[in-house]
């Protein structure tokens, strides 16, 4: 009697501490919306629970989307513009007006809302915007699912010429697994590469081989910025219209066009004055020639006087010469002194102050002019035209 009691209690004991139900999991995001349905121009509430404490979070409205799918397009497919932040509470709980706009891509539409930083949790609600048109959700082909099972990383270096503006590149190395039931070959990724607030600019990479089912491949793509490009950018990797992974790179200033336009600025300045003066110097009269030019003609101009014999004129032309000059010398000057001939000079001897007389002898002046010659003179007798020499009648005899 005593065992069968002992067992009853012990059973009932069991079926108590029982629990009534699963262990509960982890709670995950929530988002719930006022209304299923809105016009462009409205607005709806959403509400959300379970989020990380004190999370920043970004609101959208995108086309082409469905809970179980996830965003197709990414965020190229959401009205971007009229997207909404909101900062979680301290219970990870959030609630907020979110105005309606038709998104780029026709519906089935969501309200997409994720995380902007910290780990990656996103959650779709389904928004029916009134007006907007509808389309069917592009087909998957195949059954394979990949998702990466390491962290990203980006390998190279930047060289000379990347310094001096080339596209910085890089490869994006990551690891990724087939966690579907078939096979998946040559799959196509998408990588984006962001600038700030910006969205990303998304470039299809195809990486050649098969991936069985429940086997991983270690994948390398190029990734490739804009000449010139510099600053903090993000690269996201993006397989069946869900981004994968994320990768930060941080890329440095190009220094080198900066000291290229530095040096443009001096030396294009300096070689323009530099032609300029050449062109000047071409230009305007050489005054060294000219000064040169000038010294060459005096000088021969001299010798020439020098080598032209020196003509005496005859007595007949000084003799009328000095008659037509005598009227005009005594109403310049009341007295003339001339130097006399023979006598004593300077000493006041009897020929100190005597006139000049018009005879012949060595004291007589005799004026030479190159420019004049004899048979212009009137007066002048005729004979001898050359000058004259030692037995000419007009020298003087001692």
């Amino acid at each position: 009697m005593a065992a069968p009691a002992v067992l009853a209690v012990l059973a009932v004991l069991g079926f108590a501490l029982l629990p009534a139900g699963p262990a509960a999991a982890a709670d995950k995001p929530t988002v719930t919306l006022s209304a299923s349905q809105a016009g462009k121009g409205g607005s709806v509430t959403v509400k959300g629970a379970g989020w990380r404490p004190d999370a920043l979070l970004m609101m959208l409205v995108c086309g082409q989307s469905e809970p179980g799918k996830g965003v197709v397009g990414g965020t190229n497919s959401c009205a971007n513009s009229d997207g909404r932040a909101v900062t979680t509470d301290k219970h990870g709980a959030f609630s907020r007006k979110l105005p309606v706009a038709e998104p780029p891509e026709p519906c089935p539409c969501v309200v997409h809302v994720a995380t902007v930083t910290g780990e990656k949790q996103q959650v779709d609600a389904v928004l029916k915007v009134a007006g907007h048109p509808v389309k069917a959700l592009p087909e998957q082909a195949g059954g394979g699912r990949l998702t990466v099972l390491t962290d990203t990383g980006l390998e190279g270096s930047s060289g000379l010429l990347t310094w001096f503006g080339a596209p910085p590149q890089r490869k994006l190395e990551f690891t990724v697994g087939n966690v579907g039931s078939a096979p998946v070959k040559d799959p196509v990724f998408q990588l984006g590469t962001s600038h700030g607030v910006f969205a990303p600019q998304w470039e299809e990479q195809q990486w050649r081989g098969t991936i069985a089912p429940g086997k991983k491949a270690q994948i390398r793509l190029p990734v490739e910025l804009s000449a010139g490009a510099h600053g903090d950018y993000l690269v996201s990797l993006k397989f069946g219209g869900k981004v994968l992974a994320e990768q930060p790179w941080g890329v440095g200033r190009p220094w080198g066009v900066t000291v290229f336009w530095i040096l443009l600025c001096v030396v294009v300045p300096a070689a323009v004055f530099r032609i300029g003066m050449v062109v000047v110097d071409r230009l305007r009269p050489n005054r060294r020639r000219v000064v040169r030019a000038g010294r060459h003609r005096t000088g021969r101009l001299a010798e020439l006087v020098r080598r032209l014999p020196q003509l005496r004129l005859p007595q007949g032309a000084v003799e009328a010469d000095r008659r037509a000059r005598a009227p005009r010398a005594s109403h310049a000057a009341p007295t003339t002194r001339t130097k006399p001939v023979g006598g004593t000079g300077a000493s006041g001897g009897p020929g100190a102050d005597a006139p000049a007389t018009s005879g012949s002898g060595a004291g007589e002046p005799t004026t030479a002019l190159p420019w004049f010659t004899p048979d212009t003179d009137p007066g002048a007798p005729a004979g001898r035209l050359s000058a004259p020499s030692d037995n000419s009648p007009t020298k003087g005899t001692t």
